[in-house]
């Protein structure tokens, strides 16, 4: 469907902007993607101020006067990484802070669907719940905040999401997408809202005089770097600092038991961790939970005091997350099949066997190998209903074309949600074709030729003394790398000298390239299809990276795109 990826160079930007005794490679890299001199620390102190965070003053003080109270506090949750991450930090947070009664409930993806739907408030007056919070969720929640005001609770929404025209009723929402506020950074995720309100709510005890012990909040700041990662924030940078001291907390051992639990039934070592692995890694078998069964097994894992009680949860997420791999590679083969001779520009696909805790994976599967706008769909729990899970590329804001077709369709789509490069929606099945001719319409109008052409951006050659060992170990520690701040990737031409299938099904290749005046290792991930024999001169992109292995490391290039020279 898609044309073959262009690799395009990203502009140089202006190294002398940096400060001269940083790597010259890290230089160029930084200048490329407009970082400033003073955004090279990350720490702490150049955190935003909560100040501007509408809503926060107002949460704040009906956290402090239930505190003072006594009243139980629970937190409505969410099934993905981002809510479990924000739902155990509220959790702590609020215990540390003083709070008596704190708990949480997370609805059931299959049963009850996303957000604080009326049946998960009922689920949190039966758990005696006076004050309810949500994280990463509510803010779509009309109904449900309605139906928690009516029997007697106040409610805070904290959420990133997008709003839709009607704001729910709540005492106070705290959401830096919400109509009037001003905060710089709207990119938080959940459990970045999450801690900021933790930061208000704490400066207000303080000023009430509350607090005979003031909490130190970083040391959670391990949740909020995962959370963020796993939740494709853009990592401004403001997401920068709170990804990169969650990072430092991680790779010193120093982070919450469930984490260490889970890093260690994966075996990885936390001493070199990178954004990288919280998206790849620790994110994925988190959200297992949540997509095939209960997310409250990944937050009891994270709430867990030592690794001890970690260790049996950390075990059932890996093992739910190979059940997803498997069901994620035949779902995505399916979809693959379906749309063998689509023309579509919005792209819809529906299996009736899908499972649908798995659908927005197969749709950023496809995202990424056909680079057009896509959802998948499967079968919800109430018959005749269909739950769809969109991901987006970069010129299509997903909730805003969902929004189009819903004007233009009044009725079609009963509920969706989202942002600008994900999204959720129900739909009933009868109308899923004209769905999907409605989105495909959409899409079509939104999306230029050029952005529709699948690009490869590159950071350009690298010259020879630069393909060290020095360079690789620079770039690992900086960053961090993620959505809207992409991991530096280099091109070149090369000869290839050899190369060794490898993996059960002999998908993986590794090389040994000749180029740039160097012979390197080289791996290709996945790479087997488009495997190059020896002799052959190819144009690579890659990343550089550090391999280790029997206590040795060695430079070891990371191939992203091959194509013949």
């Amino acid at each position: 469907m898609a044309a073959a990826p262009r690799v395009v160079r990203r502009p140089a930007g202006d190294p002398d902007s940096l400060p001269a005794t940083l790597h010259p490679v890290l230089r160029r890299i930084y200048a490329a993607r407009g970082v400033q001199a003073g955004e090279l620390a990350l720490e702490l102190k150049q955190l935003l101020p909560p100040d501007g965070l509408k809503g926060l003053p107002q949460a704040a003080e009906l956290l402090a006067d239930a505190i003072a109270a006594g009243r139980r506090i629970v937190i409505a949750g969410d099934y993905d990484a981002d809510g479990a991450t924000g739902c155990a930090l509220g959790v702590l947070g609020l215990r540390a802070l003083g709070a008596s009664a704190v708990d949480y409930v997370v609805p059931d993806r299959f049963r009850m669907g996303y957000g604080l739907s009326p049946e998960l408030v009922d689920v949190a007056v039966a758990a005696g719940a006076q004050l309810l919070v949500t994280v990463d969720n509510g803010i779509a929640s009309l109904a449900g905040v309605r139906h928690a005001r009516e029997q007697g609770l106040s409610v805070i929404v904290t959420d990133h999401h997008l709003p839709g025209a009607e704001l729910p009723a709540a005492d106070a929402i705290v959401n830096p997408n919400q109509p009037g506020c001003t905060f710089a950074s709207k990119a938080l995720a959940g459990v970045g809202v999450m801690f900021y309100l933790l930061l208000g709510l704490r400066a207000e005890l303080r000023r009430r005089g509350m607090l005979a012990v003031e909490p130190n909040l970083a040391q959670w700041l391990d949740l909020v770097a995962l959370g963020t990662v796993a939740d494709v924030a853009r990592l401004d940078a403001n997401n920068r600092v709170l990804v990169e001291q969650g990072l430092r907390r991680l790779r010193a051992g120093r982070a919450r038991p469930g984490l260490l639990a889970l890093l260690e039934v994966a075996g990885r070592p936390p001493a070199h961790l990178g954004a990288g692995d919280l998206g790849f890694v620790l994110g994925p078998r988190l959200n297992a939970a949540g997509r095939l069964d209960d997310m409250r097994a990944g937050i009891d894992c994270l709430l867990a005091d030592s690794i001890e009680a970690a260790r049996p949860l950390a075990r059932e997420l890996d093992r739910l997350n190979r059940e997803r791999r498997t069901l994620t590679g035949q779902m995505a083969d399916e979809a693959g099949f379906l749309l063998e001779d689509s023309t579509a520009i919005g792209v819809c696909v529906f299996e009736p066997g899908w499972h649908e805790g798995i659908v927005g994976l197969v749709a950023s599967r496809l995202k990424e190998r056909l680079h057009r706008p896509v959802i998948a769909f499967a079968r919800g729990q109430e018959p005749g209903l269909l739950k769809g899970s969109a991901r987006s590329i970069a010129g299509l804001n997903v909730r805003d074309a969902l929004a189009a077709v819903d004007a233009r369709h009044p009725g079609l789509i009963p509920r969706f949600g989202g942002h600008a490069m994900a999204a959720g929606l129900n739909l009933a099945e009868v109308d899923y074709p004209r769905f999907a001719a409605a989105f495909d319409a959409v899409c079509a109008e939104c999306l230029s030729p050029a952005e529709l052409e699948q690009r490869i951006d590159s950071d350009g050659p690298l010259a020879a003394r630069e393909l060290g060992l020095d360079t690789a170990r620079q770039l690992e520690l900086a960053g961090p790398w993620g959505a809207g701040f992409p991991e530096p990737q280099f091109s070149g031409e090369f000869q290839v000298a050899s190369l060794k299938l490898m993996g059960s099904e002999q998908q993986h290749v590794r090389y040994r390239l000749l180029g740039e005046g160097a012979e390197l290792e080289a791996v290709d991930f996945g790479g087997g299809e488009r495997a190059r024999a020896p002799g052959c001169r190819v144009l690579a992109v890659y990343q550089l990276g550090v391999n280790r292995w029997n206590g040795r490391e060695s430079v070891q290039l990371l191939i992203r795109h091959l194509e013949d020279v």
